[in-house]
């Protein structure tokens, strides 16, 4: 039986009872298979990576045509332009995902890197050595492309991946699978590396937040404030997440207008669904009256709705008036909330006190504001004078990236390959008893 032929008879829309013992089997796979991934060579992981980017593009026409299932449900299911966004997959779109799985094999191997050496007084030497996780489980919406990305991250790294796609995305993430498990089998190494778990019933992600008795190591959810506010509320195994991306840009009094007119639009605009996406403009009271005006102007005639205080909403009649609950959402959306502010230590404390710690900016030509600004903002992002939207691992240089973290584990902001690495001592002796 061919591997498409396997995964297309044990992908079923509900699992009902047998979810349970559906879950245990697919975590014990995972955990053998992850025995061998920890142990194969990286030429041979890369291989597998490259055959897994010709199978994506080489299965286009299938994976393509899943997708038009998968948008045309959520459309008759009433989504907004935003989800479909991100659920959406066109040639060029699979294209991107094909060479960004590509881009992880060309990465150096995070496995096995010697992390620190030192020698002891009685001639112990030591050594730190990056070592696989193990089996990651990564819990996703409506981005089918993560079943690629995270797959590849976790076979470079030397991990077995077990990947839950949301029901939006569910036919196209099962042709994508299908498509990895081919390009790890081309390369000799086992399918069962890169599972999707083949059911779209809810009692799935419970059964992974148990851990799946020890077989995961770390779970990663990627969606809605709920979907994490669940995993890491219920999780019995680590959880690398953030819960919203409440990105600020901050125009500091000494910004370049034009400059700072171009990131604000980037940072909420070029795309809206994402979490790097900026909700909140902070402007600072000492460019106010040159600065505010033309980057209110900017974004409403560019279609953005624009949420803001009473100086903001003084500029133009179409500002509606801000909420204290606007200050600390994630609107995901053509809309952003503007505030001027007294100075740089107002702006901190404004991110400090309504922000999630995921992505924040500020323009300006001041080096001495910006090193203050990178030092006291505590987000797992920090730009200067760059938009928010490079909260990516692909431009990171991670290649990709399995998620975002905000917490404040080894993994913080992108994870790529080498936060999916632990690490192990190893000592080297010449007879040495301890005394």
């Amino acid at each position: 039986m061919t591997s498409e032929s396997a995964l297309r008879i044990i992908a079923t829309e509900d699992a009902g009872s047998d979810v349970a013992p559906l879950m245990q089997a697919l975590g014990q796979r995972a955990r053998q298979a992850a025995r061998l991934i920890a142990l194969a060579p990286e030429e041979q992981r890369n291989r597998a990576l490259l055959a897994m980017a010709q199978a994506l593009r080489s299965r286009a026409g299938s994976i393509l045509a899943a997708n038009a299932q998968d948008i045309a449900d959520a459309r008759a299911g009433g989504q907004n332009a935003a989800f479909i966004d991100r659920l959406l997959l066109d040639g060029e779109r699979l294209d991107e995902v094909a060479i960004a799985v590509t881009s992880v094999a060309a990465l150096p191997d995070p496995v096995g890197r010697v992390l620190a050496t030192w020698t002891q007084p009685n001639g112990l030497r030591f050594e730190r050595i990056a070592t696989p996780l193990g089996v990651i489980a990564v819990i996703f919406e409506s981005r089918p492309n993560v079943t690629a990305d995270a797959g590849a991250l976790c076979l470079k790294s030397g991990n077995a991946a077990i990947l839950r796609a949301g029901s939006d995305s569910f036919r196209t993430s099962t042709e994508i699978a299908a498509a990895l498990r081919e390009g790890l089998e081309a390369a000799g190494l086992p399918g069962d590396a890169i599972q999707l778990v083949p059911t779209r019933d809810r009692a799935a992600v419970g059964a992974i937040l148990t851990g799946l008795d020890g077989t995961i190591d770390v779970v990663v959810p990627r969606g809605g404030k709920s979907l994490v506010a669940r995993v890491q509320s219920d999780a019995r195994v680590p959880v690398f997440a953030h819960l919203d991306g409440n990105c600020h840009v901050y125009v500091h009094g000494a910004a370049d207008l034009a400059m700072a007119r171009e990131i604000v639009l980037n940072a909420k605009l070029r795309r809206t669904g994402v979490c790097g996406s900026a909700e909140t403009l902070l402007v600072d009271e000492a460019c106010a009256s040159t600065h505010l005006a033309p980057l209110v102007e900017a974004l409403l005639e560019a279609g953005c709705a624009v949420r803001g205080d009473a100086a903001t909403q003084a500029i133009d009649a179409r500002v509606t008036a801000a909420t204290e609950l606007d200050w600390a959402t994630e609107f995901l959306d053509r809309i952003i909330a503007v505030k001027v502010v007294p100075g740089i230590d107002a702006a901190i404390d404004h991110i400090e006190r309504y922000g999630s710690h995921h992505t924040e900016a500020i323009v300006t030509a001041d080096e001495a504001a910006a090193g203050r600004f990178l030092s006291e903002v505590d987000s797992a992002i920090v730009l200067h004078n760059a938009s928010t939207q490079f909260a990516d691992g692909g431009e990171f240089g991670f290649g990709a990236e399995i998620g975002i973290a905000t917490g404040r584990m080894h993994a913080r902001g992108p994870v790529g390959v080498e936060q999916l690495c632990s690490f192990k001592y190893r000592v080297h002796g010449s007879g040495q008893i301890r005394p």
